[in-house]
């Protein structure tokens, strides 16, 4: 009984519902928004600062645009002048050694202002590249490696699959200070960032798709093989230190982890970052360096996602010499999608975006915004390290023994994604795992888990939703996290004592009941969890033995570029026989989801919470608000649907239901009598 009334506890605190010490992301990280005057389209596809404290900023739509007081210092408004106009798809800006730096579609150019008058003179092409003319090609960089050569990555155009239709896309590549082009690695898809840590190793930032299970950051080594076999055609030319070849990689959907047993080259992400949970398009990483000042995490990397506007944490560690680490949530709401960020002189982080065809989250089309720490220390798990029977978890602040001790405290489970051409990958071979013993350090700011199996290879969720800060009895800021375990180390293992012992007993976990992993606050009001759609009825691909003289109304409906159905207003009239046939015609994967009046964003809002079970079940949740829907469809897929119009009048919108497509993709259905 006693222990009944602790989990009680432990839920109704997860639920917001008991503790009033709660910290919030708000309050311990505050957002700026640095003002852009109406004349100007901020799309921000790169930052860098000058020397005298202007932030260069260079737009998607070919600008790069220099502000003065970007901090708003003494309450005095920022000042833009415009530096330079008329690029192409700017992606990347630099300032390396006394220059501006860009990257565009085709060629990565220098910027000089020669005569002083605060405006570019020359643009310089110091090296260009082909281009098929494909929308997808995007470039990005440049960015100064350690030993001084400037680092670019290529895009895969997009024609129903990722395909390299022009030279060395799909790769990255390094340019001598004489800019002499250097091919370095490959199996990128779409490398929309990449960024040095304290060692000065260069990891990147990839996004889901096709060979792409899910987003991802991961250490290039030169000759790598990243995992999408598209750029190995350029693999057979001169200076390519990559040896293999499209037919050397298997499509056998395994986990990635096994095929590079076999496949030497293949290189497996460092963090795995789980699509849906924690982003669905990986984006700008920032090293926190000396520069920053954001809190107790030194070392670390935040990686921007461009849908869900929101920063990750990510701890990395090396272990038998290879990158391994968990990503944690750090900080969402900002305005739109972000794409770059970089420190400021006085240590915050400015962070530019963009989201014209690129849904986030985010409302805005565009903006610029400062991410300061306000000096509260967060109660959070600063670090976790992989011990050879399981992970010590290192908190910023001491941690309550008596919840650090309880089993309750605690839910683990691992999984992984297949490796495939296809587009995405649900999560496969999910299992709990369960604590043998807990080791808290003297000054308890240190818990070591000892489990009874790790799994090498795998993603290993860890969420703490029962733990308690010592003293005033805060819960975590953030409670959940996930470990990719690349290696597991050597070292002495942990004997289940008397003493180590857990109190209590361990949460049930989701994976093993087929159920989300979302977070305790994010249960309804009557502590049910969001499931996926099971109920019968919303997703009829047959035409029903009733409709004897067929559909009253066939509709055709298709997807325009920009995340948009190509039909978005209907009128039908009430109890109308539809048949509806959605046509996938996007690079992107989306569905069809009709709801009850006003319950578009609600439903949208609650497929943000099904955490790893999401896709299993096609972004639907199993709620009555949902009327009809198709399945998740690839690109270049089609479903149809029969259903009956509802027989009250009214709006009734539909959406696609992929996280964060909800905001933006979107039209109704206008029933009449």
């Amino acid at each position: 009984m006693k222990n009944s009334k602790y989990l009680l506890s432990l839920l109704l605190l997860g639920a917001g519902i008991v503790n009033s010490n709660a910290q919030t992301e708000s309050q311990i990280f505050p957002i700026v928004t640095v003002p852009i005057p109406k004349e100007i389209a901020l799309e921000v596809g790169g930052m860098t600062f000058l020397p005298n404290d202007e932030l260069a900023v260079a737009t998607r739509r070919g600008e790069v645009w220099i502000i003065t007081n970007p901090y708003m210092k003494d309450g005095e408004q920022p000042k833009y002048r415009l530096f330079a106009h008329g690029m192409h798809e700017i992606l990347g800006l630099n300032y390396i050694k006394g220059d501006i730096y860009l990257t565009q579609r085709a060629e990565l150019t220098r910027l000089r202002d020669l005569d002083g008058d605060g405006e570019a003179d020359e643009y310089r092409t110091m090296y260009s590249w082909p281009l098929s003319g494909n929308y997808h090609e995007y470039a990005y960089g440049p960015m100064l490696d350690k030993d001084g050569n400037m680092v670019v990555t290529l895009n895969l155009g997009w024609i129903g699959f990722g395909e390299s239709m022009s030279k060395w896309h799909g790769w990255m590549l390094k340019f001598t200070p004489d800019f002499t082009m250097k091919p370095f690695a490959t199996g990128f898809r779409s490398p929309a960032a990449f960024a040095l840590n304290n060692n000065g190793d260069v990891f990147y930032a990839e996004n889901q798709g096709d060979w792409v299970g899910s987003g991802s950051i991961t250490h290039v080594e030169e000759g790598d093989f990243l995992g999408n076999p598209a750029g190995l055609i350029w693999a057979d030319q001169p200076g390519s230190p990559v040896k293999l070849r499209k037919k050397d990689i298997p499509d056998t959907g395994e986990p990635k982890y096994d095929v590079a047993k076999r496949v030497p080259g293949l290189k497996t992400p460092s963090v795995w970052i789980p699509h849906s949970i924690m982003g669905n398009s990986t984006s700008g990483i920032l090293n926190y360096s000396d520069n920053g000042n954001m809190g107790p995490f030194k070392g670390q990397l935040f990686v921007g996602d461009q849908a869900q506007s929101k920063i990750s944490r990510v701890f990395l560690e090396k272990v038998k010499g290879v990158y391994q680490g968990m990503v944690f949530p750090f900080r969402e709401g900002f305005s739109s999608g972000i794409l770059r960020m970089n420190w400021g002189s006085d240590g915050s982080m400015l962070v530019g975006m963009t989201s014209r065809g690129w849904s986030s989250t985010g409302k805005e089309e565009y903006g610029l915004q400062r991410l300061t720490w306000s000096g509260i220390m967060p109660f959070e798990v600063q670090t976790v390290k992989a011990q050879p029977d399981g992970f010590e978890l290192e908190f910023t602040m001491p941690v309550d023994e008596k919840t650090a001790r309880n089993a309750g405290s605690y839910k683990l489970s691992t999984f992984t994604y297949k490796y495939h051409h296809i587009y995405g990958s649900p999560v496969i071979n999910q299992s709990p795992r369960n604590i043998k013993a807990i080791v808290i350090s003297p000054d308890h700011k240190r818990v070591r888990l000892v489990l009874d199996s790790l799994k090498e290879g795998y993603i290993h969720e860890i969420r703490t939703e029962g733990l308690r800060s010592e003293g005033d009895n805060t819960p975590l800021l953030h409670n959940y996290g996930y470990y990719t375990l690349n290696k597991i180390p050597d070292g002495e293992k942990v004997v289940a004592t008397a003493e180590n012992k857990p109190t209590g007993s361990m949460q049930t976990s989701n994976a093993a009941q087929g159920m989300d992993h979302h977070h305790m606050g994010n249960m309804t009001a009557n502590n049910s969890k969001i499931t996926g759609s099971t109920a019968a009825g919303k997703h009829i691909t047959k035409q029903p033995i009733s409709w004897k003289n067929g559909p009253d109304k066939t509709i055709l409906l298709g997807t325009k570029p920009g995340l948009k159905f190509d039909i978005t207003n209907l009128t039908l009239k009430a109890g109308t026989k539809v048949k509806l046939t959605f046509a996938n015609t996007d690079d992107m994967l989306h569905n069809f989801v009709l709801t009850t009046p006003g319950a578009g964003n609600v439903v949208g809002e609650m497929v943000m919470k099904m955490g790893l079970d999401g896709e299993k079940y096609d972004f639907v949740p199993n709620s009555a608000k949902v009327l009809a829907h198709t399945t998740l469809l690839q690109p270049g897929k089609s479903d149809t649907i029969y259903f009956t119009v509802p027989k009250t009048p009214g709006i009734y919108p539909f959406i696609c239901s992929y996280p964060g497509h909800y905001t933006v993709m979107k039209g109704q259905i206008k029933v009449i009598k």
